[in-house]
């Protein structure tokens, strides 16, 4: 049975969660009105940068404290000595790499974005200062969610996305048509919400710097590490690939039609976010290895949320952009919405099918899968690229996520025993992916309402079939007893 604690603490990870994120849909109309979608693309490189720098700085500690909290949370003095270390670390690490990037910097940006509108000073460098702090607050948050304390993790997240969102509009008050505001604001909530991360860090757990402690970690940072890298370079680089063929133009009204549906990847971090803690709990608990019917139970209603989330957003999204955009070429991004929503059904697939990689600190063939994937992406995006334009990005990372899930599963065989209902988990998000595929390139713009329409009725009528036993016995009272 479902208690109230968990409902609760569940609301509240998948709401906070998804706000620093959602900072980047709220600010869409501000984007819209006050920069170009050059400029927009623009602003998309010096963010990605950004998240670059953060990944570097964290070196995967935001990973690693899930499983090393739990191990050292009965001895006290070696959980204080562990964290203390690890963000002492990130402070060492982020200083080097803000030192070595004011020597390089400026070089690497007129090699790699020759020709293009994109400088290393300043907005080059204050996206790596930013990236530096944001990765400070990034293992915090995740460090509150292994404690479980929902409480300050809401209200630290609120206030980072608040930071956010107020310094951008401000600076695009005062500085419209530039990168100046959102640049700078970025760089400000950073600052304030990294450094109150490290005060309460050092307040609780002191200043401890246990090299020996931290290097029994690092051969899981490791592989964890290069993970994140990969992940990085399969979900941003593509804007940096972009550049050798296409426009800042077009690199912007990509990443618009990407931004106008990361509401479902809000939702959807936020929901796993708020169950995985109960999910490595079950994984550590058990000498088997392999799934449960408890932990099948959260991914089949994870997995039936996203279809109808997708589902939703191609439904209404579309028909928004055409209302809100005043821009025409923000505009040129509705095409594309519901060919972006079909990477989602992978990307639900590859959370459940990750599992054990992380429960049994399994992260060695982590890296072997994703040179795989990045090889297959950018090398479709190199081919499809000239000829299909917006779409062959998109047909890239379609295909790259369906080997990501594939190889995932082919390369925990033998160490983990999945037992789960495959209709559940991978033919119904399929139906529903072959339908879309099978009517869209067809659609005319005046029909679109109707089948996308179409879309909404077919996955709720096929999650219905699929859920119908199990709706017979839910009890919305006894559910939240």
């Amino acid at each position: 049975m479902i208690s109230k604690g968990f409902i609760k603490s569940s609301l509240i990870y998948t709401l906070a969660g998804t706000l620093p994120l959602a900072s980047a849909i709220i600010l869409l109309p501000f984007y819209i009105e006050n920069i170009s979608t050059a400029d927009y693309g623009a602003l998309i490189i010096y963010l990605a940068v950004s998240l670059l720098i953060q990944i570097l700085t964290t070196y995967s500690f935001d990973t690693s404290l899930y499983i090393h909290y739990h191990e050292y949370k009965k001895t006290p003095d070696k959980l204080k000595a562990f964290i203390s270390s690890a963000f002492v670390l990130m402070l060492l690490i982020g200083g080097g790499i803000l030192l070595l990037s004011v020597v390089v910097g400026d070089v690497a940006f007129h090699l790699f974005f020759k020709g293009k509108p994109i400088s290393f000073f300043p907005y080059g460098l204050m996206s790596v200062a930013t990236g530096i702090f944001s990765a400070l607050f990034k293992v915090h948050s995740n460090l509150l969610q292994s404690r479980e304390k929902p409480e300050v993790f809401f209200w630290s997240n609120l206030g980072s996305f608040a930071l956010i969102a107020s310094f951008t509009i401000l600076g695009l008050e005062l500085y419209p048509h530039s990168l100046t505001g959102p640049v700078t604001a970025r760089l400000l909530a950073a600052l304030l919400s990294g450094g109150w991360a490290l005060g309460r860090i050092f307040s609780e757990f002191g200043w401890h710097f246990n090299f020996a402690l931290l290097r029994s970690s690092f051969q899981f940072n490791l592989y964890a590490f290069i993970y994140q890298l990969q992940q990085w370079v399969i979900n941003y680089f593509d804007r940096f690939v972009m550049l050798f063929f296409l426009t800042l133009n077009d690199v912007g009204v990509y990443d618009f039609a990407i931004k106008c549906l990361l509401i479902i990847e809000f939702l959807m971090n936020g929901l796993h976010s708020s169950f995985f803690p109960k999910v490595v709990k079950i994984m550590m608990a058990r000498d088997e290895k392999g799934t449960t019917p408890e932990v099948n139970r959260y991914y089949h209603g994870f997995t039936a949320v996203v279809m109808l989330l997708i589902c939703l957003c191609i439904f209404f999204v579309p028909p928004a952009i055409d209302l809100f955009a005043r821009k025409a070429d923000y505009r040129l991004a509705a095409p594309y919405i519901p060919y972006i929503g079909l990477i989602y059904i992978f990307r639900a697939m590859r959370l459940y099918f990750a599992v054990p990689y992380s429960t049994m600190k399994y992260t060695k063939p982590l890296p072997v899968i994703y040179i795989a994937v990045v090889i297959i992406k950018f090398g479709l995006m190199a081919f499809l690229l000239g000829t299909w334009r917006i779409y062959g990005v998109i047909a890239a990372s379609l295909v790259s996520a369906v080997f990501e899930v594939l190889l995932q599963r082919y390369f925990i065989k033998g160490k983990f025993h999945y037992a789960f209902n495959s209709f559940k988990i991978i033919i119904a998000p399929i139906l529903l992916m072959l339908l879309i595929l099978g009517v869209e390139p067809f659609v005319e713009p005046r029909y679109a309402l109707v089948a996308h329409g179409g879309y909404l009725i077919f996955c709720v009528g096929l999650l219905w079939w699929v859920y119908r036993r199990e709706l017979k016995y839910i009890d919305p009272l006894k559910i939240i007893r």
